[in-house]
């Protein structure tokens, strides 16, 4: 089992990469909405770059969009009185489906245009800003998109956050030896071929990544690649599925791996075995239903409240990607709804957004937004040990901040 010691307040956890395909959205607002009839004023519009298809999906974003608009638009009573609607546009890993995308939704004049944790996030930017609509997020998984903070906002912490206090973390238990694998994108080149090298010699940890196909992963030979070196900490940069760590861990544990198994933000295969997964790790930028018993009360009740909705939908994935798009949506409503009748335009929409101040999100800490150099609103996360009941208990009792001299030597970090 990893274990912290108190002064590891200043560490945090792991991110990187992935992402879908199938055409873009219909001429008419995805059915989604689930208006409710007290809802009398015109429909906001937003898109989604809707990341569940194509060969790196993350299924559970569209889970999460569904039941958050259910919420929104019934219970939590709209935005003011206007009801959301969304512009749903099937996304691959490629650049040219980004910008696909985006010119539908510049056509359907949206408001904004909502990530779905895309690995071409960024090629959808240049016709977004001209025509003055944010792209708004939870974390970049492009590493371009999360570079800048010009007409983007993202509620959660970037990618570098994640990588960092993870290595510091395992650095601080004694673990000086780590070998992460992420699909195969532009993206992951980005993070394992340029910033984990840097961040590996900055931190004095030997740190090496590897890569499996997004078609046709094999991953015995992954999970053999990892433990042949016999690193002190084996696992995942980010994973696509909760498939992905379900057949990693299982082919760890065949060969008898004895380090640490790190599985990103999976977590549907601590449930079929909990004492295998028992003593890994996994990250997370909010709270997670496995933790749910070590969560504050605030926390407690918005995962029931995120639960009722993703589990109401019929078809649904629920799992971290499900979650994390409800907070992304349901934290837009509730910024929007301190907005003037007026602002609810792009501009206005960034604006509003830009100017959050110890904002409290959705199974998240308090954020404040607007920073000149980065588009996140926080640097925060939490880390997770999972314990032999299977639930997954945080290894602070507050949220992690990664030490910010080394997040500050990575572009849009902070």
């Amino acid at each position: 089992m990893l274990r912290y010691p108190a002064v590891l307040r200043a560490s945090s956890v792991l991110v990187a990469a992935m992402v879908a395909t199938a055409g873009c959205a219909s001429d008419t607002p995805d059915p989604q909405s689930t208006t409710s009839a007290t809802l009398t004023k015109p429909p906001i519009l937003v898109g989604f770059l809707n990341p569940s298809g194509g060969p790196v999906p993350q299924p559970g974003t569209d889970t999460g969009v569904k039941a958050a608009l259910s919420y929104i638009n019934g219970e939590f009573g709209g935005i003011n009185g206007h009801p959301l609607e969304v512009v749903s546009c099937d996304t691959d890993t490629t650049p040219e489906r980004a910008q696909s995308c985006a010119n539908t939704f510049v056509e359907k004049k949206v408001v904004a245009v909502m990530d779905g944790y895309n690995l071409s996030s960024s090629a959808a930017l240049p016709a977004l800003t001209a025509a003055q609509i944010p792209l708004v997020g939870m974390i970049p998984f492009d590493s371009v998109t999360g570079s800048k903070a010009e007409n983007r906002v993202f509620f959660a912490a970037p990618q570098a956050s994640f990588l960092i206090g993870a290595l510091q973390a395992f650095k601080a238990a004694g673990k000086t030896s780590v070998t992460l694998a992420l699909v195969d994108t532009p993206s992951s080149h980005q993070t394992i071929d340029g910033l984990l090298p840097v961040l590996a010699k900055t931190l004095g940890i030997n740190a090496k990544g590897i890569y499996f196909s997004p078609t046709n992963p094999n991953f015995t030979a992954v999970a053999s690649s990892i433990a042949q070196d016999k690193p002190d900490v084996g696992g995942l940069v980010a994973s696509p599925s909760e498939a992905v760590c379900s057949a990693l861990v299982k082919g760890l544990r065949q060969l008898q791996f004895k380090g640490e198994i790190f599985t990103a933000a999976c977590t549907d295969y601590i449930k079929s075995s909990p004492e295998q997964a028992a003593g890994g790790a996994l990250y997370s930028s909010n709270w997670l239903p496995a933790a749910a018993k070590y969560a504050p009360a605030d926390a407690q009740a918005e995962l029931t409240l995120a639960q009722k909705y993703i589990s109401a939908v019929s078809g649904g994935t629920a799992g971290y990607y499900a979650y994390g798009e409800f907070a992304l949506f349901v934290n837009l409503a509730k910024a929007l709804s301190t907005a003037p009748e007026a602002d609810l335009t792009g501009a206005g929409v960034l604006k509003t957004l830009k100017a959050l101040k110890d904002f409290p999100s959705f199974l998240g800490p308090k954020i404040t937004c607007g920073s000149a150099t980065s588009p996140n609103c926080t640097t925060q996360m939490l880390l997770f040990v999972v314990q032999p009941d299977g639930t997954a208990k945080p290894v602070t009792d507050t949220w992690i901040t990664p030490v910010p001299q080394v997040l500050a030597a990575i572009p849009g970090a902070v």
